[in-house]
């Protein structure tokens, strides 16, 4: 794992900084430019699972959203988590659909509740609310109470 640390690190030098280990595991900060070739390079290397693709919102913080990618090593029997600081109105960082087909449907579940767009996503299109839906329950600034009076109850 050390090797194949060093070589993301050689390839990517000015471009990835490490983040604060959890546990045995350490969360490696890069751009988000850059996420395609990470995760490509990561692949060749044995990461051939994309666990998930999630977000957090920093609301306050500039830039506003991390996205975070989890990467396992089957061989290995390691994982690997990936965070891109994304700001912007809207949000946007590249898909890696086209590396990973489990993307899909995380990458639109990110989009669907944080209003993040994957730039080059095959079908980005919500996947748990409405299509007509304006907001994205997720985000800090999403209103506790929800955004107005529930409809009625369907009665028999």
């Amino acid at each position: 794992m050390n090797d194949l640390l060093e070589d993301l690190r050689r390839h990517f030098a000015d471009r990835l900084s490490l983040l604060e280990p959890f546990g045995q595991h350490v969360a490696h900060l890069l751009y988000a430019a850059d996420i395609v070739d990470v995760v490509s390079l990561l692949k060749a290397r044995g990461f051939s699972l994309l666990l998930d693709v999630t977000a957090v919102d920093r609301l306050g913080r500039e830039p506003r959203f991390d996205v975070v990618y989890h990467l396992y090593h089957l061989e290995l029997k390691d994982w690997l988590r990936l965070k891109l600081q994304v700001g912007g109105d809207p949000p946007e960082v590249p898909s890696v659909t086209s590396l990973f087909k489990a993307a899909n449907w995380a990458e639109r579940e990110v989009y669907d509740m944080f209003g993040i767009v994957f730039r080059g996503h095959p079908d980005l299109r919500r996947i748990l609310m409405p299509d007509d839906w304006q907001y994205h329950p997720l985000r800090k600034d999403y209103p506790i109470t929800g955004v107005g009076p529930l409809p009625p109850l369907a009665r028999e």
